[in-house]
């Protein structure tokens, strides 16, 4: 499916040739997240995100960069998670190399304009408050800072508004410096292009990049020994609901096991959430389930939106389906779960931004990449008996996490739910 390379810098170079397609998609993976960021500095990691587009050294203003990919019909972007930070772009095959060229200057060459930096901090405050002000999200964050308390995990990787308003320029140079270099970053590049011509433009245009010392991330730590309910008042018309508990790590062989698990529990408009609280009981329009895996971590969350006086009825019934997930689920049930999640992966297979993705995600994360093949094997081999064992591994009572946005004033009244 791949090839791999690494250049006397230490810069990994992986590639995956495709040659029935027309694009190219090419990401840049750079070791850089929350979970490296002090208190202090929460946030830099995606304010610097944002910087490289309002210019760089060839392409010396925002809108030149993005001219660059959208004038010849391409696609470019950028996020931030807890453990790396993404820059992509997907465009015809006969504009990769400009493409390349735009996406390694942005890395290597953005220019860090003291006046655009202050009005991107801007920007990055006003994103905050839009976080803010959906009520759904801020369930989101909340249910992390309950999963993961007072800790880089727990905290929204975008900062707050108050501690991104102190972020120096100082401080972003010396950030970007340390984590910006070639042992921290993977660069993938999927499409019709050959791993050979990757690799001579990569050396070529990096041969002075220099490999540092990186920062190290954050080790999670657990939280409470004991349910653990946090509840934002709000004048909404739904609550918004999220009940979690920790999840698998990257490194755990359950993993596999435990996203057959989520599917049948909450993935999908035939998993048993959906069935039970919208088909069945009318409970919600929105529920659903998601597993997350990190380097040391995870978490299995339930979201769903309801009327505030369903609540506790909508909580009831996701306790009462973690409960019933420490069975063994019927053989038809299990193998739908596994062709859904075989489709899903294989579908995405198809795109060249999701190879590409593929690779330098899991050889940033990982430092090794499993093939779809290998996957899938390992998604077959999942039997009735291990999606009860690992139910009943994660599945304890002590463990849940609830977050609750909406007209509540109380979480005493979403206390006792929390008991299977």
């Amino acid at each position: 499916m791949y090839q791999r390379s690494i250049l006397d810098n230490q810069l990994r170079v992986l590639t995956s040739t495709m040659e029935h397609t027309r694009s190219v998609a090419i990401t840049i993976c750079v070791g850089a997240g929350s979970r490296y960021e002090s208190l202090e500095l929460a946030g830099i990691s995606h304010f610097i995100e944002h910087l490289p587009f309002k210019g760089t050294k060839n392409w010396p203003t925002a809108q030149e960069v993005s001219e660059a990919i959208e004038g010849a019909g391409g696609m470019m972007n950028a996020s931030t998670d807890r453990e790396m930070t993404s820059f992509w772009c997907k465009v015809a095959q006969p504009n990769f190399e400009t493409a390349f060229s735009v996406l390694l200057d942005m890395i290597l060459n953005p220019l860090l304009d003291p006046v655009e930096v202050e009005k991107e901090r801007e920007v990055i405050q006003e994103e905050l408050r839009m976080t803010y002000d959906h009520p759904s999200y801020r369930a989101d964050l909340l249910i992390d800072e309950a999963l993961w308390p007072d800790q880089a995990m727990g905290r929204d990787v975008g900062g707050t508004p108050e501690s991104v308003s102190q972020i120096s320029l100082e401080s972003i140079r010396e950030y970007m410096e340390q984590q910006y270099n070639p042992a921290n970053t993977v660069i993938a590049v999927a499409g019709n292009v050959t791993h050979q011509q990757v690799v001579d433009l990569v050396g070529e245009a990096t041969s002075q990049w220099q490999p540092r010392t990186s920062l190290d991330w954050e080790p999670a730590t657990d939280g409470a020994p004991e349910p653990v309910v946090r509840v934002e008042q709000r004048r909404t018309d739904q609550s918004h609901v999220c009940i979690a508990l920790p999840g698998l790590s990257l490194e755990d062989p359950d993993r596999f096991t435990l996203a057959i698990l989520n599917i049948i529990l909450g993935d999908g408009m035939s998993s048993r959430l959906f069935q039970n609280l919208r088909e069945q009981q009318s409970l919600a329009y929105d529920v659903g389930s998601s597993s997350s895996n990190f380097r040391d971590c995870g978490s299995i969350v339930v979201y769903c939106g309801v009327e505030p006086k369903k609540c506790r009825a909508a909580i009831k019934a996701v306790v009462d389906e973690f409960r019933n997930i420490h069975e063994e689920p019927p053989a038809q049930e299990i193998n739908k779960a596994k062709e859904y999640a075989k489709g899903r992966m294989l579908l995405r297979m198809e795109d060249t931004r999701a190879v590409a993705g593929w690779l330098g995600g899991q050889e940033i994360l990982q430092g090794h990449v499993s093939t779809p093949e290998e996957v899938v094997q390992k998604i077959d081999s999942i039997t009735p008996e291990d999606i009860a064992r690992v139910g009943r591994r994660l599945f304890d009572p002590d463990k849940l996490r609830l977050a609750v946005v909406g007209p509540h004033r109380s979480d005493k009244l979403f206390r006792k739910l929390l008991r299977f």
